[in-house]
């Protein structure tokens, strides 16, 4: 069995979601290497999140933003955590609802993905900065 570990720092994105699988396959390509195994990527950060959804129509980012802004409001009155601004909290809740972390089958020497799937960091923070994400590829 094979095993690659890699921890990159992501350039940095504006608050909304991003599709960054081809960015996250050209940073690992020794996936090629691998006919049956795993991948995973794994977000070291508490207000920016991982998730696997549409990678052909942007609108559907745009949608998350918009839907996800409104199920988490910023300037609510209950949140203590604002040391960093408005956007703090609602961040670290976001991030958790959507998660850290993805796990994508490889096949081939491929990400296995369905035909409309793809990896979208979402940005949680209105001034973000880098993010650094594990990645981890194995199998045979």
């Amino acid at each position: 069995m094979k095993f690659y570990q890699k921890e990159v720092t992501l350039p940095r994105f504006e608050r909304g979601y991003h599709l960054i699988t081809h960015l996250i396959e050209n940073i690992v390509p020794e996936i090629e290497n691998i006919t049956i195994g795993q991948f995973q990527a794994f977000i070291k950060h508490t207000s920016a999140s991982l998730t696997i959804n549409e990678n052909a129509d942007p609108t559907v980012r745009m949608d998350f933003e918009t839907h996800i802004n409104k199920m988490i409001p910023e300037n609510m009155p209950y949140f203590k955590h604002d040391y960093e601004g408005s956007d703090d909290m609602p961040a670290h809740i976001k991030s958790s609802m959507l998660g850290c972390q993805v796990t994508i089958p490889i096949t081939n020497g491929t990400l296995n993905l369905g035909t409309w799937q793809g990896i979208y960091l979402g940005e949680h923070r209105n001034y973000g900065g880098n993010r650094k994400v594990i990645i981890t590829v194995f199998g045979v």
